[in-house]
């Protein structure tokens, strides 16, 4: 049987599981204000990952409009922050 870290083993757990979502959902609550700034972050009331659709909520009317022209632009800087392609599309409430 061939050796591998404990990172590596935990890696591939992570992939087989359906662990992963949850975890990649914490992982984008604790970059978020890295990923968009402090002030869309202040004015984010939730952000959820739910079957490879971003849900971001918000009450402030200019910050939404914002948003729904930025959607491209999100999706990039998520995927790119969670290090895989796991956001196909975004939807702001």
């Amino acid at each position: 049987m061939a050796e591998i870290s404990i990172g590596d083993a935990i890696k591939a757990f992570l992939r087989k599981s359906k662990l992963k979502a949850g975890i990649q959902a914490l992982q984008i609550e604790q970059v978020w204000e890295t990923i968009m700034g402090k002030t869309i972050a202040k004015y984010t009331d939730k952000i959820q990952i739910i079957n490879h659709t971003l849900f971001i909520h918000t009450h402030v009317g200019p910050l939404r409009q914002e948003l729904m022209y930025q959607k491209e632009k999100i999706i990039e800087r998520v995927n790119e922050a969670l290090g895989e392609k796991v956001i196909k599309e975004v939807v702001i409430k």
